[in-house]
């Protein structure tokens, strides 16, 4: 099966000859990394079986958050702990997108103008939610940051899951709005795009003036639908926070210096894209992220209502804590990493099938650690005893 650190391997060289002086250190540090992910350049471990005397070299991932071969488990911890988090109300999905004549300052200020979309947009929400003729209360939001369109361009958006309803600022009560509207779609464009527009022009006037001025008459994408209980739509979101533009599920073929992938227009069947290898690599390094930068967030009303909120209020679901220790809304989401089991774990659970050894689960496994300066497997030494964590380099 081909994957992204093959292509990577094949070219990088190359780009790196090409772009080398004008790249992002972010993309050359993912580029390196996905490239060396899984080689002794990163060490490893050697398990040996000393009935049938097979031995096998697992070396380690490159642990980069941009590689789609490191990533795969965390996206459901995510769900899952934002599952335990909804309310039984309904949900509503907002999307509000950047114009295209915005994305080449957003490629070349990522960090500037992310952290501003961010802000904007979860202000629009909130100014209009706040307005008693639509809603009268402050309310939830759990924002993702999306990148790509179905082609893998570059397409700044964000998303954003919140409730039918919040919480009064004055009498700390629930307050639900109907269930199949939230806020006016056109007041939520003018919103956003007078926010994002003021902001920018206050943080960066400079950029600001390099905007097009017709960027700010037109009418941007602001979609708001509503989606039920929202486990549908977290199942939808959740892929986007710990995975890449490009999953090695999607890249068909490596031939002659071009890459072919796959992509599904909206309401079309699949469709297959065939780019030079270096544009390829160009397209996928733009979906990096800036060091540090939080691609999900958070935003939860916190108040102090004088007596409990009843859960009737919420509609007939599970039972709901309220208290005023403990109100509606003010759970605080535990950051808690998600699980990860070990290297030597994961190697010794596959162990039996990298040795093709029957015995390999009732025998003693022998494991060897691999230092990096070890760049070419070797035999393990003769006088291996039983200590499973000897240094060999």
């Amino acid at each position: 099966m081909l994957e992204l650190a093959d292509i990577f391997r094949a070219y990088g060289p190359a780009y790196r000859q090409t772009y080398g002086d004008r790249m992002l250190p972010r993309h050359t540090q993912a580029l390196w990394d996905i490239e060396h992910g899984r080689t002794p350049m990163l060490g490893g471990a050697c398990y040996y079986c000393p009935q049938c005397r097979a031995y096998q070299y697992s070396y380690h991932s490159c642990g980069n958050r941009h590689c789609p071969t490191c990533e795969s488990d965390r996206a459901d911890h995510w769900r899952n702990t934002q599952l335990e988090h909804l309310l039984p109300v309904p949900y509503f999905l907002v999307t509000g997108t950047l114009p295209h004549t915005l994305n080449p300052r957003a490629r070349a200020h990522q960090k500037l103008i992310d952290d501003l979309l961010f802000q904007t947009s979860a202000d629009a929400l909130q100014t209009l939610a706040r307005n008693p003729k639509w809603l009268g209360g402050t309310i939830g939001l759990v924002g993702v940051r999306h990148t790509w369109d179905r082609s893998r361009g570059y397409h700044l958006h964000v998303h954003y899951l919140l409730p039918a309803g919040g919480i009064d600022p004055t009498t700390g009560a629930w307050t639900s709005s109907h269930p199949k509207f939230l806020v006016p779609g056109s007041a939520l464009r003018t919103v956003f795009r007078a926010t994002f527009r003021d902001a920018l022009k206050t943080a960066a006037p400079e950029l600001f003036a390099q905007v097009p001025p017709d960027t700010w008459t037109t009418t941007w994408v602001v979609h708001c639908q509503a989606v039920g209980d929202g486990r549908t739509a977290l199942k939808y979101l959740a892929p986007y926070i710990y995975r890449v533009a490009l999953s090695n599920r999607r890249l068909v073929s490596l031939d002659h210096g071009t890459v072919t992938f796959r992509y599904k227009p909206r309401h079309q069947p699949w469709k297959t894209m065939t780019l030079d290898a270096l544009a390829f690599i160009q397209r996928f390094l733009q979906h990096i992220l800036p060091k540090g930068f939080q691609k999900s967030r958070e935003t939860f009303p916190v108040t102090d209502p004088p007596d409990p909120i009843p859960a009737g209020q919420l509609g007939p679901a599970d039972p709901v804590r309220s208290s005023a220790a403990d109100p509606l809304m003010r759970r605080k989401i535990q950051r808690t990493p998600a699980p990860r089991n070990s290297p030597r774990d994961a190697q010794r659970g596959h162990v039996q099938r990298w040795l093709g050894c029957v015995a390999a689960h009732n025998t003693k496994l022998y494991s060897v650690s691999v230092g990096r300066a070890l760049l070419e497997p070797r035999p393990l030494p003769p006088h291996l005893t039983t200590d499973t964590n000897q240094k060999y380099t």
